[in-house]
């Protein structure tokens, strides 16, 4: 995609850091918080656990690379990227509905709580990479 508008620093730097973010998140997934997330797994999720877990790591780490290492692509990222908070929602939900502990949200008003951070994350990842302000663009390339 070319000829794409400009984005202000602070967006670029807020892309930036929602990649670093996600990269971090998907190295967790993989190395050293699996069991955590492994919590946040749905109980009708019907595939494995561990497969959910990895691959969702593996998703978040590619996810984190593309808003870091491909800004000429950030407005398919930003919203393959908002996607990817809309799809991995439900397990927040059952997190908070099942009642499950994990990563230090042992109380129902903290599951409650994090549910509000989604929308939040789906709003970063459109706006930081001007994903919704460029939409326009995004259907003239295809």
């Amino acid at each position: 995609m070319s000829d794409l508008p400009a984005l202000s620093p602070f967006r670029t730097i807020a892309r930036i850091v929602l990649g670093a973010f996600l990269l971090f998140a998907g190295t967790a997934h993989l190395f050293f918080a699996r069991a955590e997330f492994a919590a946040q797994v749905p109980s009708w999720m019907p595939l494995d656990t561990d497969f959910v877990v990895v691959a969702s790591g593996i998703v978040e780490v590619v996810l984190g690379a593309a808003l870091v290492f491909l800004p000429r692509w950030r407005v398919h990222v930003g919203w393959i990227v908002a996607t990817f908070f809309v799809a991995v929602f439900p397990g927040n939900i059952a997190q908070y509905v099942d009642g499950v502990d994990a990563f230090g949200l042992d109380t129902d008003s903290a599951r409650l709580t994090r549910l509000f951070f989604q929308p939040a994350l789906i709003a970063w990842a459109l706006w930081s990479t001007g994903a919704w302000r460029d939409r326009r663009l995004l259907r003239k390339s295809i």
